[in-house]
């Protein structure tokens, strides 16, 4: 994949000087502190640093799933602070894919069911739901298991059918944290593979919060955090 050219067109997200500060009566903790950051159409990026250091507040801070305390985050040039509840998510649904460590599955749901979902909300048409799910299954490596409920599942295919759930629907980005921490090395190694192929062959943009070696590693971009401040920076070839 080219690496995309570093301009104001393919910048995908920005944040200005964002800060998030937790008060606990007259405790503060500053779980973010005046963070710059700019991810570009196509990267494929971690986010890393201990505990503590700020990269799922990050994460939750980009998507709109939390709000910072001073400064503001730009999602392909429009500040998600200026959307209301309502169309906040409508905008989540429409161009953010998540993938959970948890999974969050819906049990009572199918495989297909539940990776047909999010394009249930966005009134897709059924023959187009149907496509698109036996497509992304495949891509997975998950076609014979559309009809089985997650529980009928392996941690590894739970988080398979999360990555497909993510990636139906072609969002503008995808958010990954800890998307490896339930799973042994053996399975983590080859969805981080699969993502990052999927990543090479359609240019999906992807930003994971991560202490797991294996997805540092291959990720094309290494943003350490540490005290809530962006430590380190480093992007491969």
């Amino acid at each position: 994949m080219t690496t995309p050219t570093m301009t104001l067109a393919s910048e995908l997200i920005r944040t200005e000087k964002i800060s998030r500060v937790y008060r606990t009566g007259e405790i503060e903790v500053h779980a973010v502190h005046e963070v710059d950051f700019t991810v570009h159409r196509g990267e494929f990026t971690a986010v890393a640093g201990p505990s503590g250091s700020g990269k799922s507040t990050l994460l939750n801070l980009v998507s709109g799933l939390d709000v910072p305390t001073t400064g503001r985050v730009l999602l392909a040039g429009r500040d998600i602070s200026t959307l209301g509840g309502g169309e906040l998510s409508d905008y989540r649904r429409d161009h953010v894919g998540f993938i959970f460590q948890s999974y969050n599955l819906i049990p009572v749901l199918s495989v297909a069911e539940n990776v047909e979902y999010v394009m249930l909300l966005q009134g897709v048409s059924a023959v187009d739901r149907r496509r698109r799910v036996d497509e992304i299954l495949n891509l997975v490596g998950l076609p014979e298991m559309a009809e089985r409920r997650p529980d009928q599942l392996s941690g590894g295919q739970q988080q398979r059918v999360a990555i497909a759930r993510a990636m139906v629907s072609n969002p503008d980005l995808i958010l990954a944290d800890e998307p490896t921490a339930n799973l042994d090395s053996t399975t983590g190694t080859g969805l981080i593979d699969t993502m990052r192929q999927l990543n090479e062959d359609r240019g999906m943009t992807f930003l994971f919060s991560t202490h797991d070696s294996m997805i540092m590693e291959r990720a094309r971009r290494l943003v350490v955090l540490r005290d809530g401040r962006i430590d380190t920076d480093e992007t491969r070839s």
